[in-house]
């Protein structure tokens, strides 16, 4: 009996095809696609869930000592004029930070592994930024469905594509 579906795809397309889903899925909450595919991407994804939920609290809280531009009113940043050059002004703030331990640095790693970097579009592309999604895993993800043993996914089948016919399914995070 096969491990998995092939989906009439080489091993690459597969892999890029189910990395895109499982990122639209734990992005978004919910993705419409086959049946197949929905089921595959459910595998994926509970994988993903249980290893967050397993690494969620296992890292420690450590103060470094950063330095930040200071900026005026207007947000720009201040600048003074040493030896007849403008150079900007830096303050020396406290930041408290997540350290993960090696188990969960090891869990991280393995999840970008399965997942496409997400960058939510604003009306600039200066007002774009990244979304991490191993972080919504740990820290959304994780402490949500850390009382479940596993199901943290479900399928929904809403009837057959009009193109083809194949067998539609809403698949969501329960």
């Amino acid at each position: 009996m096969a491990k998995y579906r092939k989906l009439s795809r080489t091993s690459s397309q597969r892999k890029a095809l189910l990395r895109g889903q499982v990122t639209e899925l734990l992005y978004h909450g919910r993705i419409v696609t086959t049946e197949a595919k929905a089921k595959e991407v459910k595998k994926i994804a509970e994988g993903l869930i249980a290893l967050a939920i397993k690494e969620k609290d296992n890292f420690e809280e450590v103060t470094v000592q950063a330095k930040v531009a200071r900026k005026d009113a207007s947000g720009k940043r201040v600048k003074e004029v040493v030896d007849g050059k403008k150079v900007t002004v830096y303050d020396t703030v406290d930041k408290t930070i997540k350290k993960d331990q090696p188990s969960r640095l090891h869990a991280r790693r393995q999840m970008n592994k399965m997942l496409y970097k997400v960058t939510e579009k604003g009306e600039k592309r200066r007002d774009s930024k990244e979304i991490d999604i191993t972080t919504k895993l740990f820290e959304e993800y994780g402490p949500k469905y850390a009382g479940r043993n596993g199901g943290y996914t479900r399928i929904i089948k809403i009837g057959q594509r009009k193109g083809d016919g194949a067998l539609e399914v809403v698949l969501e995070l329960v």
